[in-house]
């Protein structure tokens, strides 16, 4: 299944090596927004427009999820293209099996954690009687899943990382076909309503992980599972740690920002604003899914040239993907702009909810083409182990700029002042990286 074994990362041309790794981890990624787009449509359009605001209130939970599986398996991922980029195979075996064991451990203990305290993170996510119910059936069923989407997010980066972008787009292919063929038997035919949704997901989850963990113990493989492996190595646990913080930290301070702006939305719109935050932020996340899969395609060829010092080819590739970047949210851009009411209508034929979602759209994507060059540069320091650098930039436009905009800006517009407050995060986030990376390229060059 392996398109380029490792050391045509270092000969092949640069413009071939991002179509081969990027192409298959933006299907991938794409496909991974289908979990939770799917469940969005099918729930709005069969159980109802108050379902769809309380499936939003789990957004925050599906988000932290998402982050410890990130911060496994992309830091794990980062190490292993630059293990392999410097010959020393035996090293990146030793960080995937750290990586499973972390990964059990770690999501094992978010898992027992969110259950016991659901009732309260779901009223802390911004749940109301109407809506709380919704998402306690929903979570009810999707927590116990947490280690099977830990390990299906996380190693199918590591798959792709250790040269097999392919077979790890169709691991996330099949994963989500199957979601997509219960999701309707289960709401539409069998009337499991929400909870049909939650058990079409698990068992996507479990099919998904099953596909990419046996791929680490076939012969194909250039890394495989080894039992020795297994046993915590305190300085692979912190070199995995570091590099993942990045994503990690993105991912929680997205929870956390998306926690306050529940709580704002509720304030100042009521449920159906909830909602409306769910079906943009869903469509906007297949936009910004689309940049990541590039990131992750683009992320070994960066690691291991880096790691061969063929600094040349690894910022000819980091240009080429910010070119790339750019290209992708700006078409983002125009179809929210221009078919805002069609891409809300798929989520729901509510009137109400379909007005205030539309007009939420077109405000929170204004400066979208900005968007794909603050993430491809947050992740180029991820691909050559500058964590704190990573963290910073990516933690900027989730956390830094964004949270000052949802407090100052709704008192004074409103609604739209919170819908307005994603665009400013993103302008003051894009000109904090472009300053950053001038920086790093004007030293990096003198030095």
């Amino acid at each position: 299944m392996s398109t380029l074994p490792p050391n045509k990362l270092s000969t092949e041309k640069i413009g071939k090596l991002i179509w081969e790794y990027s192409v298959p981890s933006i299907v991938g990624m794409v496909v991974m927004s289908v979990y939770n787009i799917v469940d969005r449509i099918f729930i709005g359009q069969g159980v109802g427009a108050l379902a769809i605001s309380g499936l939003a209130l789990t957004f925050p939970f599906m988000i932290l999820l998402q982050a410890f599986g990130m911060l496994i398996g992309a830091g794990a991922s980062s190490r292993i293209s630059i293990n392999l980029g410097e010959g020393k195979t035996e090293r990146a075996e030793k960080v995937l099996g750290n990586a499973m064991t972390l990964t059990i451990i770690i999501s094992g203990a978010v898992a027992l954690t969110a259950f016991l305290m659901m009732d309260y993170l779901l009223q802390l996510f911004g749940g109301t009687e109407q809506t709380i119910s919704y998402a306690r059936d929903y979570m009810q069923i999707i927590i116990p899943g947490t280690i099977l989407s830990a390990i299906l997010f996380g190693f199918n980066n590591i798959m792709r990382a250790s040269g097999f972008p392919r077979k790890a787009m169709y691991t996330m292919m099949i994963g989500a076909a199957v979601n997509l063929v219960l999701d309707p038997l289960f709401i539409f035919v069998f009337k499991w309503g929400i909870q049909g949704a939650a058990i079409a997901t698990v068992i996507s989850f479990a099919v998904g992980s099953w596909w990419v963990l046996a791929h680490f113990t076939l012969p194909v493989s250039h890394i495989k599972f080894r039992k020795h492996n297994f046993k915590l190595n305190k300085e692979i646990v912190i070199s995995i740690i570091n590099i993942g913080m990045s994503p990690f930290s993105m991912q929680i301070a997205t929870s956390i920002v998306v926690i306050l702006i529940n709580s704002t939305l509720l304030h100042y719109g009521g449920d159906l604003a909830i909602g409306a935050y769910g079906i943009v932020n869903s469509l906007a996340t297949l936009v910004i899914m689309v940049v990541l899969g590039l990131n992750q395609g683009t992320q070994p060829i960066v690691g291991f040239n880096y790691g061969a010092k063929l600094y040349d080819r690894m910022f000819r590739t980091v240009k080429l993907a910010i070119i790339i970047g750019t290209l992708l949210t700006t078409t983002g851009f125009l179809l929210g702009m221009f078919l805002s009411d069609v891409s809300v209508g798929m989520f729901t034929t509510d009137d109400e909810l379909t007005a205030i979602a539309a007009n939420a759209l077109r405000i929170s994507i204004f400066l979208f083409p900005v968007v794909g060059f603050q993430i491809v540069i947050s992740n180029f320091f991820q691909s050559i182990g500058k964590a704190k650098l990573s963290i910073f930039l990516s933690l900027t436009r989730q956390f830094i700029f964004l949270i000052p905009a949802i407090l100052i800006l709704p008192p004074i517009f409103g609604l739209n002042g919170a819908w307005a407050a994603l665009p400013v995060s993103d302008a003051l986030a894009t000109l904090t990286a472009a300053y950053t990376f001038y920086r790093f390229y004007k030293n990096f060059k003198r030095l």
